[in-house]
């Protein structure tokens, strides 16, 4: 895979102050110790680009990187046990809900899963509102490396079965590790993919 130029463009409180949308946009969210900031660092081979922190929560705005001058990944602040108050909380959710409804340019939204647990309830909430309001997403079974492939795979198909009592058919969904790289060039085909169909 080819080295990506991978530009900071700014962090925004809402969707009004983002970037004119000119540009594929692809999404990432999860649970707050999901493991985003690992994931977005491996995706774009850059050690420090999304701040990793031990401290679930930090990512509070809408982040905004121009990756090869073709297309947007956005960093979204995390959902659930982040440690702020509830206002704080609501304001996040209100602020996601809007970007990922009124985004235009929005391609996709990646749904971050840790592979070593069973599928929370605020993961599989938030994923049915996505199927709701129509909102095109994949998921990413992030800290594979945490466990043997067997348990790799009997998680992901605990988490499937699951889903399959909402959804007819499941997402497209890759297993990654930060740690291995597992999984990194097959969101990037992923994107690359989408980019043709729409150029």
């Amino acid at each position: 895979m080819v080295e990506l130029d991978v530009e900071f463009i700014g962090s925004y409180t809402s969707e009004a102050g983002c970037p004119a949308a000119n540009l594929p946009e692809y999404a990432f969210i999860g649970r707050s110790n999901v493991g985003k900031s690992s994931l977005i660092n491996m995706l774009t081979n850059k050690k420090n680009l999304a701040r990793v922190s031990n401290t679930p929560g930090k990512t509070q705005l809408l982040n905004y990187f121009e990756v090869n001058k073709q297309w947007y990944l956005v960093d979204l602040p995390g959902y659930g046990y982040a440690k702020v108050s509830k206002k704080k909380r609501e304001l996040f959710e209100r602020m996601i809900q809007r970007f990922l409804t009124v985004r235009a340019s929005l391609q996709c939204t990646f749904v971050l899963v840790d592979v070593r647990h069973e599928l929370q309830q605020i993961d599989l909430e938030f994923i049915n509102w996505l199927g709701e309001v129509r909102i095109a997403f994949a998921m990413v079974f992030t800290k594979a490396d945490k466990l043997k492939d067997h348990q790799v795979e009997g998680h992901v198909d605990a988490i499937n079965q699951k889903l399959l009592a909402y959804w007819d058919e499941l997402p497209t969904q890759f297993i990654t590790s930060a740690k291995s790289k597992a999984g990194k060039d097959e969101i990037l085909q992923f994107i690359d993919s989408i980019n043709e169909k729409i150029s």
